[in-house]
């Protein structure tokens, strides 16, 4: 009996050891609101962490094992992709969407262009079972990585226990995307009182609060609502936007306001990748706006933007890129986890 009761203690002591030093606490940038993602329900620990970005770069993912998350979502165009216009799949198929950068996802209210995602821990079963994507189901993912050598022993670290379940291997990877942070790029300098913004910039930035923010909202360049940009109807595609998802038409042609941050390397743009430069999306928003029932009411009224003004408000927008975020070795290919 005194023999159980110290091996119940010592497994009771290494349990609360592996809770207390593997821990990490999530840090909120000073100014910044309070994040929307919860997690009491899936508290960071370094382990979770390293099995998530382990996960988010293997390609075991999809069917054929050719595809990884990190296929769309490369980190040196802030985590998405920028040599075509739509995700790539497996077998050479195409979809019909632009994959999202990714960063800041705790703030997130809900992910794809639709919304059609409410929950970060959910994100990525969407990709991982649309047959032009991964084509493969968390059932067999699952299977497939408890049959390798590598998992379970990962999942053990991070969980406790080697017999690997579909709620641990999504938890996983939201870990590794929670820790996608961008806070530290210009713009943020001089918020902080660190950095000036140059004449230009500052003009640009004057020109970005008069006609940009209201749907992107400073800190995070995005107000987590879904807006009909004005765009003209792909008549190829005919993607009615957030209406596919609440069948109501009061939302035809709505789609996700993204996050500009880092925009200067987070090309093509548009739900369908349709403009390559920044100068053509200025454009749009000045010359090329589409007037429907379902127009945001932000852009009801003409913005009227010079050349110089383009010029200048491009400028700023440059100042929202991250350059410790897209370099961070944190963030990239898990080199002494996956060989």
């Amino acid at each position: 009996m005194k023999k159980l009761i110290v091996l119940l203690l010592i497994i009771s002591i290494t349990i609360s050891a592996y809770k207390a030093t593997d821990s990490i606490s999530f840090i909120v940038p000073k100014g910044w609101p309070k994040p929307e993602y919860d997690f009491t329900q899936n508290p960071l620990t370094t382990d979770k962490i390293a099995l998530g970005r382990a996960l988010f770069y293997d390609p075991i993912l999809s069917r054929d094992s050719t595809i990884s998350c990190a296929t769309c979502h490369s980190p040196y165009s802030a985590f998405t992709h920028i040599d075509h216009p739509f995700s790539h799949g497996i077998d050479n198929k195409i979809g019909t969407r632009n994959a999202p950068a990714l960063m800041n996802l705790a703030w997130n209210t809900s992910f794809m262009w639709d919304g059609a995602v409410k929950h970060l821990d959910m994100q990525a079963l969407a990709p991982m079972s649309n047959p032009d994507e991964m084509d493969e189901s968390i059932k067999h993912v699952v299977s497939k990585l408890q049959h390798t050598n590598l998992y379970p022993k990962l999942f053990s670290r991070a969980f406790g226990d080697s017999i690997i379940t579909g709620e641990h291997t999504l938890k996983a990877m939201s870990q590794f995307m929670l820790t996608l942070m961008s806070y530290n790029a210009k713009y943020d300098s001089v918020q902080r009182g660190e950095a000036t913004f140059t004449e230009q910039e500052n003009n640009g930035y004057r020109l970005f609060r008069a006609n940009c923010a209201s749907c992107h909202r400073e800190p995070l360049f995005t107000n987590n609502q879904f807006e009909n940009n004005g765009l003209p109807v792909d008549t190829s595609l005919k993607d009615n936007g957030r209406m596919r998802i609440t069948q109501d038409s009061a939302n035809y042609l709505q789609f996700r306001v993204p996050t500009l941050r880092n925009i200067q390397v987070s090309y093509p743009y548009m739900h369908d990748g349709r403009f390559v430069r920044l100068q053509q999306v200025l454009n749009h928003y000045t010359n090329g706006i589409v007037r429907g029932k379902t127009l945001s009411k932000q852009l009801q009224k003409l913005i009227v933007l010079t050349s110089n003004d383009k010029v200048d408000l491009i400028a700023f927008l440059y100042t929202l890129t991250d350059k410790s975020f897209l370099y961070n070795e944190q963030f990239g290919y898990p080199k002494n986890i996956i060989h």
